[in-house]
């Protein structure tokens, strides 16, 4: 089948990329879905900027890195095999927090992929309101690769290059002309692997500087993560066999390229160079170390990354009989079926825009002040 958008519900029409023509047709203006008025209405709420020290304070959480890991040292799996035999202590701090470096660098690289996502999205919608959400989420994603470039700055310089599996995959989604391949990936995919990761992280890190700052990003990704939502209610019910075997067998390579590459000794070839190791020999090592039983004892977390991946494409109505196995070969699909509707992090986000309210509120009095004079 060749690729096309697989869309139902009006307000996620589209024009051709260069059709500028059909956004400025008088009739267009006044065909506005008011399905996301709820969300952009509540932009406001969750407003944050990662330049403004009132919000996230850079300057604020000194850590020598030669000394102290900004995650636990058991975050590194490297560090639980043979690795760890090659290495004195200080090099098991450095590649801990190398290995943190990476994964913060992967979810930079997200954002940027969910940037130019989101933006590509303001240049094909119909909908007003649909575009007026887009653009939103181009904004808040924006701030997402602000306040992570500067984190990484902050503790680094620099952040490490893209693996090949987040590259290939973000190009895929970016660039691809079918709105589902947009949305599935994007806001279901990119967008629950990244909620379940920041809440894994906002959990555990050692770093009070990080935690804050995925205080606030979480806020945005919860409303990312609605979007998604909002066109699978619309559009999966109404596929036919063929267009559901289609998005639902795309879901399913996606997942397992993912899972099974993300974080793959081959992706993190320039971390262990700098310790004279063979990634090959990494990879190795990590496979007689853990075996297929503990990862999926390591799914049974509510926020293992993965499993808030699984839970977000079952609830969407995107994994049938079909592709249930590949799933259910790492989690128990039954009991995810039975929990609530609920995305990791969502505790963490309404916390974050509580406080978010409080500190714009004090924005707010000190502007009406600053023109009062």
């Amino acid at each position: 089948m060749t690729e096309r958008h697989i869309t139902y519900d009006p307000i996620y029409n589209t024009v051709d990329r260069d059709d500028f023509d059909s956004l400025i047709e008088v009739d267009r203006y006044a065909d506005r879905t008011d399905a996301f008025n709820e969300i952009i209405a509540s932009t406001v709420d969750h407003f944050w900027d990662p330049t403004d020290a009132r919000y996230v304070d850079f300057d604020s959480e000194p850590l020598d890195l030669a000394e102290q890991t900004i995650m636990p040292m058991d975050f590194t799996i490297e560090l639980k095999t043979a690795v760890a035999d090659k290495l004195d202590e200080r090099q098991k701090i450095r590649l801990a927090n190398q290995n943190t470096r990476f994964i913060l660098s992967s979810i930079l690289h997200g954002e940027q992929g969910a940037l130019s996502l989101s933006a590509s999205l303001t240049q094909i919608l119909r909908d007003p309101g649909a575009q007026e959400y887009a653009s939103n989420q181009t904004r808040e994603e924006a701030r997402h690769v602000t306040g992570f470039s500067r984190y990484i700055g902050t503790r680094w310089g620099t952040p490490l290059a893209s693996g090949p599996t987040i590259r290939n995959l973000l190009n895929e989604i970016v660039k691809s002309g079918a709105v589902y391949k947009k949305l599935v990936g994007m806001q279901m995919l990119i967008e629950g692997l990244a909620m379940g990761a920041f809440a894994t992280l906002q959990r555990e890190t050692h770093d009070p500087l990080l935690r804050r700052l995925i205080h606030f990003t979480m806020s945005d990704e919860a409303f990312h993560h609605k979007f998604g939502k909002i066109w699978a209610d619309r559009t999966i019910p109404k596929l036919n066999e063929e267009e559901h075997e289609h998005v639902e067998i795309w879901a399913a390579e996606a997942f397992q390229v993912l899972l099974f590459n993300l974080v793959n000794a081959e992706q993190k070839q320039e971390i262990y160079r700098e310790f004279d190791l063979d990634w090959q020999w990494v990879r190795a090592a990590v496979l007689e170390a853990f075996g297929d039983e503990e990862r999926r004892q390591q799914m049974t977390e509510n926020t293992n990354i993965f499993r808030v991946l699984i839970k977000t494409l079952l609830k969407a109505g995107i994994i049938t009989d079909r592709t249930k196995p590949v799933y259910a070969a790492w989690v128990d699909m039954e009991e995810l079926a039975g929990e609530a509707d609920e995305v990791a992090g969502a505790d963490v986000a309404e916390r974050a825009m509580e406080e978010l309210k409080q500190i714009n509120q004090g924005r707010q009095k000190m502007g009406a002040r600053f023109r009062a004079h």
